[in-house]
């Protein structure tokens, strides 16, 4: 990051705007909301015992400035995919932890959690992070997916953490990156290790959401990119007039990519799962819809257009759900040539009406929990060939006598390491010193958080979300976890 382009140079320049909360570090208080009610996890206290009913924290300007009188020392982990404004979280967190006692410098493990098992990191500096300020990536110290699962796993982060005399570690990830902290969390409490643990939200997907994380960071400026990508697509496809466009964006558990690139760029057709999944749409009745769209088009002289696919709708049609559940469930035991014979009756047909490629891709990919890889699912292109087959019926019986030209697309990891959009600059920062508040005040299991987003920067309002309050129970690798 030595290289200073004028778009790097312009990008360092800028400045983000921070609610006037986290103006002063020394002068905030982090204190427990007592009408809030602890977070509800009845399921999970059982297996998180210390952390289960932690009650919300709450950023308020404090009364008398304070400063401890020795540096705290903090350790960061990126996991997952990135997203664009990782970097200035890591900025941020050390700004706050600079200003609250004079920290001069981070620990980053290399290559995601996998670097906390293995003790692989290096320390970054505030003149280096200054280099990396407002850029996209993770190149800074990397990411990865490593998952803590093990009483060795956490046996082997807990070492390391207290060997280096760490006060803290800040786990900047989504979903499986937040768990893994909380996990981590209960862990070290149930040791009566002195380190604590604070996660950030990020994703692109913007499907890490709850009644306290309004957005994560990175999805402002990934929704973007995939609206002006989008926008290129439609303005060919009004240019050359033979082509549908299937374009396929990031988002296994939710829509909110495709809905809000819909929202910028107005498709002809934008599929969202959860709707898919709350009218039951079988996938033939989807695909009847969709070649019911382009009919229509065709007899009005247009045999073109552009159709968005979440990532993850294969999982919201109802059949598919049912077949992907059974699968992952025979693959847990079963030798991927074995698997069809252990399927229900339906979920066997279902499968056998697929293309050989889904069906290819269905058996041999598996995430590291031993689930369905529905990313590299090519959904777009079984919709076309669906829809092509639906459609030559339809000639065939006179109620069509257009042409479908077709193109698929994926826009996935165009966007996740953007340079990020001032909101995700501003956003992401804000976090980073969010993070450094709760470190400060002692706090462990928790999520930093900002909100009231959509109002103006100085007005956003920070505090610390149980991390247990956001888990569930769910199905991996066909075993409750």
């Amino acid at each position: 990051m030595t290289d200073n382009s004028p778009f790097l140079a312009a990008r360092r320049a800028y400045q983000p705007r921070q609610p006037r909360v986290l103006a002063d570090l020394t002068r905030v208080a982090v204190r427990a909301d007592a009408a809030a009610a602890p977070a509800p996890a009845p399921a999970l206290a059982a297996h998180v015992p210390r952390t289960a009913n932690l009650r919300l924290l709450r950023v308020s300007p404090g009364a008398e400035p304070r400063r401890r009188e020795l540096p705290l020392r903090v350790g960061v982990v990126l996991s997952g995919g990135p997203a664009p404004g990782g970097h200035n979280v890591l900025w941020g967190l050390l700004d706050g932890l600079a200003e609250l006692s004079g920290s001069d410098s981070l620990v980053g493990f290399l290559g995601g959690p996998g670097g906390i098992l293995t003790d692989t990191a290096r320390i970054l500096t505030r003149a280096e992070l200054e280099l990396y300020r407002n850029t996209g990536g993770f190149d800074a110290i990397g990411t990865g997916r490593t998952k803590l699962t093990t009483e060795a796993d956490f046996a082997a982060c807990r070492r390391v953490l207290e060997t280096r005399e760490l006060d803290a570690l800040v786990v900047v990830g989504g979903d499986d990156s937040n768990t893994n902290a909380a996990v981590l969390a209960e862990y070290l409490a149930e040791k009566g290790s002195p380190v604590r643990v604070v996660g950030v939200p990020k994703t692109i997907d913007g499907d890490l959401k709850n009644e306290h994380v309004e957005a994560s960071f990175g999805f402002d400026t990934a929704a973007k990119v995939y609206a002006e990508l989008i926008a290129n697509i439609a303005r060919d496809a009004l240019s050359t007039r033979k082509y549908y466009h299937f374009i396929r964006l990031m988002g296994r558990s939710a829509s909110h990519v495709t809905l809000e690139a819909a929202l910028a760029t107005r498709p002809n057709l934008a599929i969202i799962s959860e709707e898919v999944a709350q009218r039951g749409l079988t996938l033939r009745a989807l695909v009847a819809e969709i070649g019911d769209l382009v009919k229509a088009r065709s007899r009005a002289g247009k045999d073109f257009g552009i159709i968005l696919v979440p990532e993850g709708l294969i999982e919201f049609i109802p059949e598919m759900k049912g077949l992907i559940n059974e699968l992952n469930t025979a693959l847990a035991s079963h030798d991927v040539d074995a698997v069809p014979a252990q399927l229900s009756p339906a979920a066997r047909d279902t499968f056998a009406s697929l293309p050989a490629e889904i069906q290819e891709e269905l058996l041999l990919e598996r995430d590291p929990h031993g689930n369905v890889v529905v990313s590299l699912i090519d959904t777009e292109k079984l919709l076309i060939e669906l829809v092509k087959a639906h459609l030559a019926a339809e000639k065939k019986a006179g109620r069509y006598g257009g042409k479908f030209g077709h193109q698929h697309h994926f826009l996935g990891y165009e966007g996740r390491c953007a340079a990020p959009s001032n909101f995700d600059a501003d956003y992401a920062f804000a976090l980073g010193r969010t993070a450094a508040a709760l470190v400060g005040a002692g706090a462990s299991g928790y999520m930093a958080v900002v909100s009231r987003l959509a109002g103006p920067r100085a007005d956003w309002q920070a505090c610390g979300a149980p991390l247990t309050g956001m888990m569930a129970l769910e199905e991996r690798g066909g075993k409750i976890r």
